[in-house]
């Protein structure tokens, strides 16, 4: 089992193309822990803006009715590919992955598969 920092450096250093990543608490909005960023990108308001896009997803999933379970949310922006990854361990609950991509460094399904690793070793 990884620590948050560790998993957060690991995601910097193993997922090409990557800009910034952030482990959020979507009940409260804000940031946990976060690496990379920079002026182009804030991950504290990031973190707290893509708060809404889960809380409104696991909305629209309880009036469908559905009985799933996100994986992952792909935001895909003109040079940029986001993706948000819910934690599923009983520790995680209510937190997750944040990741943002330069769309033309990135292998999308690449950093998918790795974020989904780093999310199964995390221990909060």
């Amino acid at each position: 089992m990884a620590s948050t920092e560790h998993s957060l450096k690991d995601a910097m250093s193993s997922i090409e193309g990557a800009i910034g990543v952030a482990l959020v608490d979507y009940n409260s909005g804000m940031a946990l822990g976060t690496i990379g960023g920079g002026p182009e990108l804030d991950l504290n308001v990031a973190a707290a803006g893509n708060t809404d896009v889960v809380r409104a997803k696991v909305r629209a999933i309880e009036m469908l009715n559905l009985k799933e379970a996100i994986e992952d949310i792909l935001i895909s922006l003109s040079s940029q590919y986001h993706l948000i990854r819910p934690l599923t361990s009983r520790s995680g609950k209510g937190l997750f992955l944040y990741l943002a991509l330069d769309k033309q460094r990135a292998n999308l399904a690449m950093a998918r598969h790795q974020l989904k690793r780093i999310e199964a070793e995390l221990e909060v």
